[in-house]
């Protein structure tokens, strides 16, 4: 069987040698275009992150900061206590978004660029603590910016990167999708909403810069967050979504810190028929009053414990969170006029607005 297969292949093979000598020899520009005809082009464009990490990695920075420990009867320094961070240059101006946890209490801050350069005078302009942001600012000159886009609106599914100094190992990029959007349930206060992300963040990701495949901002890397149930997770992270974060720091920037409207309830949606709406396809009409602050402006105008709130100033309660938002961005002092559903009668209540503080 074997000297049949030999007889057989021999001359197909000598055939196949002799062509390729022929064409080697009398047509070179022929053999040449036949090969690459049959070459794939070599273009991993698709493939790759690097333009965006071009476009947004200079402009952020490592932080770092320093407390200095004293014993109880002594003004004599003991101990440093330092802490390690990002932060992300968000105009040429020097204002610099970090996390607020990385520079609390800071006694000395120290901002290191992407080039080299090193700042010790930074000015703390001033910070948020439910979001868990500070706005730092360097004096400088040719400074980057991290490419910015007010319409953009992250998605679950959208990859993204994120850029921070973990460890203190150098910049470097991680990258993961959107796990979820609008995350409420992580912090204490539910004035903070999160993106969810499975791209790895650790010790000195804090402030950094997480980024769609364009480059853009999409989020501030809040890793205070990492394990807030300090449970062992893995791959699960979240960062505050660049719209939240812009509205903090133009408040900030306004201001000197973050005001917001307070009325003093909390409130569970529901349907049309009163019951509890759990899932997002059942549609909310409106929310009713489960918590009362005893003193706040809600309980002073008239709000009752399971009252029902249909309207603020006309407008259809659709979502919880969408409402917080109305309050919150409320300036204390103005008046909202509350349509309230008690005993299946309708009444309108006027609110003045106080201050949440904390």
């Amino acid at each position: 069987m074997l000297k049949k297969l030999q007889f057989l292949l021999t001359p197909i093979l000598l055939g196949l040698g002799f062509a390729f000598i022929y064409l080697l020899v009398f047509s070179p520009d022929l053999l040449r275009e036949q090969f690459q005809a049959n070459k794939t082009p070599l273009n991993a464009s698709h493939l790759s992150f690097a333009n965006a990490v071009k476009a947004a990695s200079p402009a952020v920075v490592n932080i770092y900061s320093e407390s200095i420990s004293n014993r109880p009867r002594s003004l004599r320094p003991v101990s440093a206590v330092r802490e390690l961070g990002s932060g992300i240059i968000m105009s040429k101006k020097g204002y610099i978004l970090t996390n607020y946890h990385v520079i609390n209490n800071a006694d000395q801050i120290v901002v290191v660029l992407n080039d080299g350069r090193q700042f010790t005078d930074v000015q703390v302009i001033g910070f948020d603590v439910p979001t868990d942001l500070a706005l730092l600012k360097i004096t400088a000159e040719h400074l980057p910016e991290i490419p910015t886009n007010n319409d953009f609106v992250p998605q679950v599914g959208d990859v993204i990167l994120a850029i921070g100094n973990p460890l203190n190992l150098g910049q470097t990029i991680t990258q993961g999708i959107i796990s979820a959007t609008d995350k409420t349930n992580i912090a204490q206060t539910r004035h903070t909403r999160f993106l969810q992300m499975d791209a790895a963040v650790n010790t000195g990701n804090s402030g950094g810069a997480v980024i769609n495949t364009n480059g853009t901002l999409v989020g501030i890397t809040s890793a205070k967050f990492k394990h807030a149930r300090n449970l062992e997770v893995q791959g699960i992270f979240f960062a505050v979504p660049y719209s939240l974060a812009k509205e903090v720091m133009d408040k900030i920037i306004k201001y000197g810190r973050v005001i917001r409207g307070y009325i003093g309830f909390d409130a569970d949606p529901v349907d049309s028929s009163g019951r509890l709406v759990r899932n997002n396809h059942t549609p909310v009409y409106g929310m009713r009053v489960a918590r009362l602050d005893p003193l706040g402006p809600a309980w002073r105008s008239g709000f009752e414990l399971n009252d029902i709130v249909t309207k603020i100033d006309g407008k259809k309660v659709v979502n919880t969170n969408t409402t917080l938002e109305l309050i919150t961005n409320t300036p204390p002092g103005q008046t909202l006029n509350f349509s309230i559903l008690r005993e299946g009668k309708t009444i309108i209540l006027p609110v003045t607005v106080g201050e949440l503080q904390f």
